[in-house]
């Protein structure tokens, strides 16, 4: 195990295979460790559905086999990660979607069902759903960045559009799913202008911790508890992120530096939700650790290196 000398990503690396599942163990090797796209991908289709969504925990905090939505936006961030965001798979999945979106076209946060899975308490499962941005702006833009075309996409476009440009009390997971809708949609003189407003609303309402140093003095976000607080790193995931110009140079600095001193001492970063189950825990924070690290190199900090090689990849 490497000790203290050891480079942020090669830590990052020995917690990895300690602790992630096959699929984050996969991608880390993909995005790090110069590997192959198709184990990535094999290990993707274990959570792929009969109906052409995925279950089965991919999203750690949606228990059991259902296909769910917030799973279809997880892999869709994977697959465009991959680049293999295209073909029948994302075709079937786009069908997938039109039979279990609400009536105004966009996709509910839990889709009901007749039997019940465990689910975290902030992910409540309603009878009649309403269509969330939350869920339905990280689809669509991930559909559109990767230029898919599809009859749900319209509707469902214009269900962000709407919601977008009319927010005015929003909660920061409303604003991930409008940045990303914004990042991906095809008008960029609109997303921009609409990024500019909702970017002046997330200040004004103090939605990002803009000084980690004075974290304590920012109120909890709606539909954050304490201890949930987002910076700017969370909302510009990346440096062409309509976000990033939310913020200034040094707030941004502050904010990477905030997320490369978060490391822990077994290597991986924490999780700033509320726990509600262990394996629900356990799961998510490799999941963290990858993000962290994507949105680390994205802004050109320095990771260091990987430990030696070790064994072969599991397969």
């Amino acid at each position: 195990m490497p000790g203290d000398e050891a480079s942020p990503l090669a830590r990052a690396e020995q917690f990895i295979w300690l602790t992630a599942r096959v699929l984050e163990q996969r991608r880390f090797a993909f995005h790090f460790l110069g590997g192959d796209a198709d184990p990535v991908d094999a290990a993707l289709g274990a959570y792929l559905g009969d109906d052409g969504g995925y279950g089965h925990a991919l999203d750690p905090d949606l228990r059991g086999p259902l296909s769910q939505p917030l799973h279809t936006a997880h892999a869709l961030r994977i697959l465009d990660g991959l680049g293999r965001c295209a073909g029948r798979r994302v075709e079937r999945l786009c069908h997938h979607l039109t039979r279990i979106s609400t009536p105004d076209g966009a996709l509910p946060l839990v889709v009901p069902a007749p039997r019940a899975y465990p689910t975290a308490p902030y992910h409540p499962v309603r009878d009649d759903p309403p269509g969330e941005l939350l869920t339905t702006g990280p689809v669509v833009g991930v559909l559109h960045r990767n230029r898919i075309w599809h009859a749900w996409l319209f509707r469902a476009t214009d269900f962000c559009w709407e919601r977008v440009e009319t927010l005015r009390r929003a909660t920061p997971y409303e604003v991930l799913g409008a940045v990303a809708f914004l990042d991906g949609v095809p008008d960029r003189p609109r997303a921009t202008a609409a990024a500019d407003r909702l970017g002046r609303l997330v200040r004004e309402l103090r939605l990002a911790v803009l000084d980690p140093a004075r974290a304590e003095e920012y109120p909890p976000s709606p539909g954050r508890a304490p201890g949930e607080p987002l910076f700017p790193h969370d909302y510009a995931r990346r440096p062409e992120s309509l976000a990033r110009g939310w913020f200034t140079d040094e707030e941004m600095r502050r904010s990477l530096d905030f997320l490369g001193a978060e490391q822990q001492p077994d290597g991986g970063w924490p999780v700033h939700r509320r726990a509600w189950a262990p394996g629900s825990s356990l799961e998510r924070r490799p999941i963290a650790t990858l993000e962290a690290l994507l949105t680390l190199r994205a802004y050109g900090r320095p990771l260091g290196a990987v430990s030696p090689p070790g064994p072969a990849l599991p397969r």
